[in-house]
């Protein structure tokens, strides 16, 4: 099964940044939209932030601001930029992807996942 590779987590001061990345294998084609999502133990899989192929994004209320996603098409690759980390971002986090030009609404309505990456914000 394919699955989309996740690298960049740790453990960080609160206050400190980290740079997510996300590579979607080049046997997937026509990947239009990638998203971030993040889970806390005992908490629900959640939006973190969405970018289509033309670059439109959007961010969950909590992170606009902090977290910057971005993608490059060339390299088949996501990037989450996170900045002001905070305690309450900890979290195991998910890059996925679909093949629709507009973001899903849904988690499950993704077509692919990664493994996941975990963050830990803590001093």
């Amino acid at each position: 099964q394919v699955e989309l590779a996740e690298s960049g987590g740790g453990l960080v001061q609160p206050g400190g940044s980290l740079r997510l990345s996300c590579v979607v294998p080049r046997s997937l084609l026509n990947i239009k939209s990638m998203g971030w999502y993040r889970q806390a133990p005992g908490k629900q899989r959640e939006l973190v932030a969405t970018v289509t192929d033309g670059g439109s994004r959007k961010y969950a209320e909590g992170v606009t601001g902090r977290f910057t996603i971005s993608r490059d098409n060339a390299e088949n690759t996501v990037y989450l930029e996170m900045n002001s980390l905070k305690p309450e971002d900890t979290a195991y986090y998910y890059c996925a992807a679909a093949g629709g030009a507009v973001p899903p609404s849904r988690a499950d309505d993704y077509d692919y996942w990664g493994q996941g990456t975990q963050v830990t914000v803590s001093s």
